[in-house]
């Protein structure tokens, strides 16, 4: 007597084509309703970041201004990245050394207002006549994208300017429209 084999024969376990497409179109689907919303998220954390190293120049000029430059601002970032010699570290960090510098999809530019004549030689070696009477840092675009679409300027005043189009040098007061300060 031979054994008996069943006529129909058992399926493996495992996805059949169709369950696998079907899953790989949902995550299709999913990634992109996801992605623009993810790229949105990375421009606001640029356009942060950004506002945020504007804040910084400026505190750092500030505090040039009031300790070390006689109320006068340092010409340069690289002076502010100068450590005075009685103290232990420099108005500014490591990541401010040039006056044009590309950081997170935005170029910051550095542009020193007029020499003051009268101004004393500083605590971190800017001699006498070399710090400046203003200043006005931009920050401009490098691409349009990930939703990003604003660019920014500081001067002096501390109050941070938002525009579509480049922030104008303005060494005092508010820039040209379409320019408007952050709330």
């Amino acid at each position: 007597m031979g054994t008996v084999r069943p006529a129909v024969r058992m399926r493996d376990p495992g996805f059949t084509l169709i369950e696998m497409l079907l899953v790989v179109t949902l995550i299709g689907i999913v990634s992109a309703i996801a992605a623009p919303l993810l790229s949105r998220a990375q421009g606001a954390a640029f356009e942060a970041s950004t506002i945020g190293s504007l804040r910084a120049i400026h505190s750092a000029e500030a505090l040039f201004a009031s300790s070390c430059g006689g109320g006068y601002f340092a010409p340069t970032l690289a002076s502010l990245s100068t450590k005075p010699p009685q103290s232990n570290a420099p108005f500014i960090g490591p990541g401010f050394t040039a006056n044009t510098f590309v950081r997170q999809n935005y170029t910051i530019r550095f542009t020193a207002g007029a020499v003051a004549a009268g101004s004393p030689a500083t605590c971190n070696g800017l001699a006498k006549g070399k710090a400046v009477s203003t200043y006005f840092v931009a920050a401009d675009l490098v691409l349009t994208t990930n939703g990003m679409t604003r660019y920014f300027g500081v001067n002096a005043s501390g109050v941070i300017f938002q525009s579509t189009k480049r922030v104008t040098v303005t060494q005092s007061g508010v820039p040209p429209a379409p320019a408007k300060p952050i709330s």
